[in-house]
């Protein structure tokens, strides 16, 4: 090529994305200081903030910028309007669903990795990453008990942590019946059903007045099916349900799978951490878990997301998702190729927060924070039935308490709910047990005080007999 033939684009400038480097040092100290902010400052405000499509718009929106706008506008747009319009999970007074308080250390690993594009997919493409991701879910499985073969990845939340689960169970053990109780997170059965699991073979069990699954009532269903000719494949035991942080009897669940062949999954993605404490909370069995997922963004004070997947049986991860395509022969052949452990070809480098964080904290400081969630939803029926207004439906298990009015209907349940919520002071939760409504605490966020328990219930009292 002679040297006045131009090729069209190679005139444009190569550090056309890059800012000036005393400016992006500006702004990233500008990013630390308004997140600092924003935790320092946050029980000030509501604990969850929503406003209009409209509205949003109106602040966010307008005509595609073609030549670009104010970085630093543009950052403040989105501290002050994008992210304060969301449910603030790490706010000392949101009760709802289960919040997820971020450690600093977290936030600190989280950071890092993402400014130095961490990825955790092949050997070859992220050695370190990888080691740290099966480092921090080693220390995990040894300190819950876990079948010490067990081997692990981090996906992005509980939903597909469990999906993951059936997927390798069905490619161990075949198809065949999936049983669930009725407290069983929803999720998995949106799972299974999205992997095409037939909705004729799932059966949801109904659970004893403590909301668990009966062992009896499961034997009963699975020698129905086995008389009736069908395969009983997978059983999903709870530790520590969403609704009631109950746990179901994991042990007796194991020894009734293991008599009928039949895949054991436990799901532990809210309650599974309470495990680590030495006295286990209540938690047993999960040694004989042929797989367990647990989310450390929920009760292990990780920033979104990060979900841990274990299955027992060693390479099953592998023979269910490892895939050989010609692209990635140069990045074969390490330890380990996580992208072969589940769907995700794609992976953020998740272990690294979960990793500085077990480092830097200890694991007897992360679970001296899970005790204390605990301890305050015990606190917390100690202020219901000091309220003769108000009673106790399940009492405080795993961090979590409901509690209903001895006089108003369901309606004013969840209108009781909504105007404490949108009073900015705390968001609560209702939800429904055996056909009634009831209001649900969940108080695992360690800045959470007794004061912020007392006064919220308080609130929550006087707004059904308001």
């Amino acid at each position: 090529m002679s040297s006045d033939e131009q090729i069209p684009g190679l005139e444009i400038a190569p550090d056309l994305l890059d800012l000036d480097v005393d400016e992006f040092r500006r702004l990233g100290y500008w990013v630390v200081d308004r997140t600092i902010e924003h935790l320092t400052t946050l029980d000030d405000r509501p604990a969850i903030t929503t406003s209009s499509f409209d509205q949003l718009s109106d602040a966010l929106g307008g005509p595609l910028p073609l030549t670009g706008e104010d970085l630093s506008e543009g950052l403040s747009l989105l501290a002050d309007v994008a992210l304060e319009n969301q449910q603030h999970g790490d706010h000392a007074r949101y009760f709802a669903r289960v919040p997820g308080p971020s450690s600093h250390v977290a936030i600190l690993g989280d950071w890092l990795a993402s400014g130095m594009q961490g990825v955790a997919s092949s050997w070859g493409g992220g050695s370190g990453t990888a080691t740290v991701e099966v480092i921090a879910l080693n220390w995990l499985r040894d300190a819950l008990g876990l079948n010490p073969q067990s081997q692990g990845v981090l996906v992005s939340g509980g939903s597909l942590a469990s999906t993951t689960a059936l997927i390798t169970a069905r490619a161990e053990r075949g198809s065949g019946i999936l049983y669930l109780s009725d407290q069983t997170h929803s999720s998995i059965k949106r799972g299974a059903l999205g992997i095409g699991w037939d909705a004729a073979d799932i059966r949801i069990l109904p659970t004893d007045s403590a909301f668990l699954l009966s062992p009896a009532a499961a034997r009963s269903a699975i020698e129905h099916d086995v008389r009736e000719g069908r395969r009983p494949a997978v059983l999903v035991g709870t530790a520590g349900t969403t609704n009631t942080g109950a746990v179901d009897d994991l042990a007796a669940l194991a020894a009734l799978c293991r008599e009928y062949g039949i895949w054991f999954h436990v799901d532990g993605a809210y309650g599974g951490p309470a495990a680590l404490a030495p006295g286990r909370n209540g938690i047993s069995g999960l040694e004989c878990a042929d797989s367990f997922v647990l989310d450390p963004h929920k009760w292990l004070f990780q920033p979104y997301d990060a979900a841990c997947v274990w299955v027992a049986h060693p390479n099953a991860l592998e023979r269910t998702f490892a895939m050989y395509p010609e692209y990635l022969a140069d990045t074969q052949g390490g330890e380990v190729d996580l992208h072969n452990r589940s769907l995700e070809l794609t992976r953020r480098s998740r272990g690294v927060k979960l990793w500085l964080t077990l480092r830097t904290y200890g694991m007897n400081v992360l679970v001296d924070a899970v005790q204390r969630g605990i301890a305050l939803a015990e606190y917390a029926q100690q202020c219901v039935e000091s309220d003769d207004r108000i009673h106790t439906v399940t009492p405080a298990r795993l961090g979590v308490v409901t509690f209903a009015s001895n006089t108003a209907d369901a309606a004013m349940h969840s209108a009781a709910v909504a105007e404490v919520t949108a009073g900015g002071f705390a968001a609560a939760t209702s939800t429904v047990l055996h056909g009634k409504t009831v209001i649900r605490l969940c108080t695992i966020n360690p800045h959470t005080t007794t004061e912020d328990i007392s006064r919220t219930i308080a609130l929550l009292a006087d707004a059904l007999h308001g």
